[in-house]
């Protein structure tokens, strides 16, 4: 794996045509319109309407570019901390996930390199702070992290797929009817549970969460067993 840009002092002098700021807007706008299969630098030149070689005078790969544009879309989640320690999970997860739906090429990024640029470790920061002060330490704390990590990540991985190829909520709704008919008809059993005819994935991303977040509040350790 390249070495990543933050454990670089890397600061490279700008020309008045060009700017790391500019780069790595266009980046982030060609990772929304072809994803990382279709990022390069050499499309990312032909945005900036530069040569390609001019952006080696800003980054020292296309890796870089990449840490940088994932590191700016995580300043759009808020680092405000709430009161209690569940709602600022609840507020960081929930817009994470508008993130990650905004730009979907940031789950498979999230899963290659290590997410250490400044607006990355505010938001770690905090998301720690809010378990720690929960009473949660050790393993215990790296497993609830992780643990919401993967349930936000893999949630909104398949939201985005299915939505690319669904496209429509009537084309959602009609599948939904489908596979209702289908189970009652053939699964007569699994149809009373599985309730296929709920498209409401703001509530399911919800309730989903809050199951997790149960489980996690189980074992915080009470306040005599702090001691």
């Amino acid at each position: 794996m390249p070495e990543a840009i933050w454990f670089r002092d890397d600061a490279r002098p700008r020309r008045p045509r060009l700017s790391r700021e500019r780069i790595v807007e266009a980046a982030v706008a060609l990772l929304d319109a072809e994803g990382v299969a279709g990022f390069s630098m050499r499309a990312l030149a032909a945005r900036l309407r530069a040569g390609t070689m001019s952006l080696y005078e800003y980054v020292t790969s296309k890796e870089d570019v990449l840490d940088l544009a994932l590191d700016e879309v995580f300043g759009e989640i808020s680092a405000e901390e709430r009161p209690a320690w569940r709602d600022t999970v609840v507020r960081q997860l929930s817009q994470s996930r508008d993130v990650m739906r905004r730009h979907p090429w940031v789950p498979a990024l999230t899963a290659t390199r290590p997410l250490l640029g400044p607006n990355a470790l505010a938001r770690s920061r905090l998301f720690y702070s809010a378990l720690a002060g929960a009473g949660l330490t050790g393993p215990v704390l790296t497993a609830a992290v992780g643990t919401l990590t993967s349930y936000v990540n893999g949630y909104v991985a398949a939201e985005n797929i299915w939505w690319a190829t669904v496209r429509t909520p009537g084309a959602d709704a009609e599948i939904r009817e489908r596979v209702g008919r289908f189970l009652e008809e053939n699964a007569t059993e699994l149809s009373r549970h599985a309730h296929v005819a709920d498209g409401d994935f703001d509530r399911q991303f919800l309730l989903g969460l809050d199951i997790v977040l149960d489980g996690i509040e189980a074992r915080i350790p009470s306040p005599e067993g702090r001691r």
